[in-house]
């Protein structure tokens, strides 16, 4: 290729002429109304993308993350169901970063995107046996899935933790969710049945410890309508399984229902007039009580706090025991305790009360100027006038006890501050204590006779009684065998004379006749001897058997 370089061009061009006749160009701009149509072809494809790009993200549904403390029952695939219809499934299963829980990534249709808010619920539903109920079933063959249950808040979330524990209560069921404070939880379990007059009304659905430890949180969920009854003047306790009551009224048997007698309940009932109070709301707190007794117990508005103490043992008498005035129960024992008194060197038996004036005051008449009296006056007139506190026996099988308030009149008056709190109420020693120190005053007594001395001195003087006996028999016998021999011939002889008399009385008979007088005198004669043979046969067998008769003599009851 040869390196000469090229002449320009426009040497190359031929020179045209002046006066040439080729015509000028002239070049137009068209306008944009002129596009030609080839262009909105791929504007049309690019919005048809758009919307099919668009269409698949709203048609896809929602990722949704739900933690576990395990993946018992989980797979990839399983699905996740609604009222038991499909809305999802798990795409991925993968542990957590510090292992200690499960992550459960799914994905959900278009249709269950509402329903992901803050208090949305996740659970696997397998076979399972709690408050009395049988769950899940149908998993058995079919294999477990997971539930769920939308809640009720308007804020949405993609980030849920799983329940270990179907709810007791879905969020589409009507009601109202109430605490009960208690100071253990008894017989409660999740699922144990809420009561009200003696109908299921309710469940229990959470329990837990209070923060510091000293009581119980109950959660409970009340149906609708049963929950229209629950306000300020509403009071809950424990519907134990079976209630047994010993006291000195009988027994007491109180139960629910059979359900509560197996798993424990709660009930609850409304004291006073309660038609013009509003329902309560939602989670308000009620004290859950111990029983029926002490939760629809009317509160007492005038209290006076008092002491007794006493001398004797108070075993028996617990907190709560009855303080009664002649039937009419108008205190209650709150606490015992033991205070040493420096002056008298002797330790005391404080019990602490409380006295209810009001209820003594009801039943006075209305006529009495009693009844207008101040509490403090009221209590400070009937102690001045001898009444006092006294432990007795309520149940003589248990051996419980209460406080009877009565008049002692022979004992000396008793000073009774009304200002001073908590004021002491007199008392005097119960009548069994005063019986047990008596018994035991005896049994000193008792314990002082010589019996065992007196045991000797009756063995010796045994010993002396029969050889007296002995020696008795010695010396008598003799003598008394003698003496029946001699009787024994006696009798043989009189015999013989009384045949002999009998044959000369037949002779007489025969010879002097029915008639005479001889006849009658024989026959009187017969009858006589007749008797004294009689006489002495009953005289001899009587000195057979008792021969000591001839010492002693005949002794006065008859044979």
């Amino acid at each position: 290729m040869s390196d000469t370089p090229l002449p320009p061009l426009e040497s190359t061009l031929p020179e045209l002429p002046q006066n040439s006749q080729i015509p000028n160009l002239t070049v137009q701009q068209r306008s944009s109304s002129d596009v030609s149509l080839i262009w909105l072809i791929p504007l049309i494809a690019i919005l048809i993308g758009l919307w099919l790009g668009f269409q698949a993200l709203t048609e896809r549904g929602s990722t949704i993350t739900i933690t576990f403390k395990t993946a018992e029952g989980i797979t990839i695939g399983t699905h996740i169901k609604y009222r038991n219809v499909d809305v999802g499934e798990v795409k991925s299963i993968t542990l957590s970063e510090d292992h200690s829980q499960v992550e459960v990534t799914a994905k959900l249709a278009k249709q269950a995107k509402n329903m992901l808010v803050k208090d949305a619920r996740f659970w696997v539903v397998r076979p399972r046996i709690s408050g009395g109920s049988v769950s899940g079933l149908g998993t058995v063959l079919a294999g477990a899935h997971i539930g769920m249950d939308a809640g009720k808040s308007t804020d949405s979330a993609r980030e849920f933790v799983g329940l270990e524990r179907p709810p007791i209560v879905t969020s589409d069921v009507p009601g109202h969710q109430y605490t009960l404070l208690s100071d253990d939880i008894g017989s409660l379990d999740i699922g144990s049945p809420v009561y009200f007059r003696h109908i299921q009304a309710g469940q229990v659905v959470a329990f837990e410890l209070s923060p510091s430890g000293k009581q119980v949180i109950v959660t409970v969920f009340v149906n609708t309508p049963y929950d229209r009854f629950i306000n300020t003047n509403t009071r809950f306790w424990h519907a134990k399984g079976l209630d047994i009551k010993l006291d000195s009224n009988g027994i007491k048997i109180n139960t629910e229902s059979l359900v509560s007698i197996l798993l424990g309940g709660v009930a609850f009932e409304n004291i006073g007039d309660t038609e013009q109070l509003a329902q309560a709301p939602e989670n308000t707190a009620f004290r859950a009580f111990s029983n029926q007794d002490e939760a629809l117990k009317v509160p007492d508005i005038n209290i006076l706090h008092g002491v007794m103490v006493f001398q004797e043992s108070v075993r028996g008498l617990s907190p709560g025991a009855q303080i009664d005035f002649r039937g009419i129960v108008i205190g209650e024992v709150i606490s015992n305790s033991i205070d040493f008194d420096v002056s008298t060197k002797k330790i005391n038996v404080v019990v602490a009360v409380d006295i209810y004036p009001d209820r003594l005051r009801s039943k006075i008449s209305n006529t009495h100027q009693a009844k207008q009296l101040p509490s403090n006056e009221l209590l400070s007139a009937l102690f001045n006038r001898g009444l006092r506190g006294q432990l007795r026996t309520s149940n003589l099988l248990t051996g419980q006890l209460y406080i009877a308030l009565d008049f002692f009149p022979n004992l000396p008056k008793s000073s009774f501050n009304t200002n001073k709190t908590p004021f002491e109420v007199p008392t005097t020693p119960g009548s069994l204590g005063e019986l047990q120190v008596n018994l035991a005053s005896i049994a000193n007594k008792i314990n002082k006779v010589p019996f065992e001395a007196i045991g000797n001195d009756l063995h010796t003087i045994l010993n002396n009684a029969n050889s007296l006996i002995t020696q008795l028999d010695q010396q008598i016998a003799p003598d008394t065998r003698e003496t029946l021999s001699d009787l024994r011939s006696t009798l043989a002889e009189a015999k013989t004379a009384i045949a002999a008399a009998q044959g000369s009385l037949t002779a007489i008979e025969n010879s002097v006749g029915t008639d005479g007088q001889l006849q009658q005198d024989a026959h009187q004669t017969l009858l006589e001897v007749t008797r004294a043979a009689q006489s002495t046969r009953a005289l001899v067998d009587y000195l057979e058997r008792h021969p000591e008769a001839l010492i002693s003599g005949k002794k006065e009851d008859s044979e």
